[in-house]
């Protein structure tokens, strides 16, 4: 459930201001070194930012698959560090991402019941998203199923950035129903919205998850909500001076929060896209 939010009688005691030591001590930084990591993992030697790949020397990959052009590129791995397992999957071009997500001919849809068993009625999302999700989830859960049994934990992590933010949110609705007895966090950045208020509903109430949005990114504002799509909750907001504020409710429009932030596509910034996210770059 979406929590009001009235700027005319609520202040700033709402919002948490989440003050974060400097220079790689956020409790998200070592995630943000995971998620920017994919091609390191998939052995893609031009990647420039090889910084992100040394930060996490003790994660150990267990399984990757896609070819970052019809399937994205995704990974699932072991952070003995974090004590979690963790799925990651790859982002895309901003400019690649704005044409989908601004693509007349997309539809809402309903999940496959076959990998969604059991969700109320209502739910839809943004048939892209749905189709990507398909071409890996099995293979996905295999992975995972895998990755717990060799390390003995019973904590996963699903993480993405743009488009791997909205395949990690529905992998974080996914994998729970197949794996119940598992502990499942899900972190996405830059994520756009992925579905409509009844998929958002389910979210607020099934996924624990944070939403890291950059300043005034354009990718989080879209697909639009007169198109009938919702954010969850979860939303940690960067601001423009770098400080980070945890945001109460889903689309929250006061102006410290991403859709107040960002009220329209002509005030939404594609550079601020892909970071820095507490001074990580995401990509190559």
């Amino acid at each position: 459930m979406e929590l009001p939010f009235d700027t005319a009688k609520q202040t700033l005691p709402l919002f948490r201001l989440l003050k974060f030591p400097p220079l790689g001590l956020s409790p998200f930084m070592r995630v943000q070194h995971t998620v920017s990591r994919h091609s390191c993992l998939l052995g893609i030697a031009e990647c420039a930012l090889l910084e992100n790949c040394l930060a996490n020397p003790t994660f150990k990959p267990v399984a990757t698959g896609g070819d970052g052009n019809d399937i994205q590129f995704w990974f699932v791995g072991i952070d003995p560090t974090l004590k979690t397992v963790v799925v990651g999957h790859q982002g895309t071009d901003p400019t690649k991402i704005m044409s989908v997500l601004t693509d007349i001919d997309f539809t809402p849809e309903k999940l496959d019941p076959t990998l969604f068993p059991g969700l109320p009625k209502g739910i839809k999302v943004h048939n892209g998203f749905a189709d990507a999700h398909k071409e890996t989830a099995t293979d996905v859960l295999a992975a995972v199923r895998t990755a717990l049994t060799q390390s003995g934990l019973n904590t996963v992590t699903v993480v993405g950035h743009s488009l791997g933010g909205a395949l990690a949110l529905l992998n974080g609705v996914y994998l729970p129903l197949n794996l119940p007895q598992v502990t499942f966090k899900t972190i996405t950045y830059g994520m756009p919205r992925v579905g409509n208020k009844a998929f958002a509903d389910y979210v607020n109430k099934n996924v624990p998850i944070d939403r890291v949005i950059n300043q005034e990114d354009i990718v989080p504002t879209l697909p639009g909500r007169f198109l009938g799509f919702r954010h969850s909750i979860g939303e940690k907001h960067i601001q423009d001076d770098l400080s980070w504020v945890a945001c109460p409710g889903g689309d929250n429009t006061d102006e410290r929060c991403s859709t107040g932030d960002v009220k329209n596509v002509l005030e939404g910034s594609v550079k601020e896209h892909s970071g820095p996210y507490d001074t990580v770059i995401m990509g190559c």
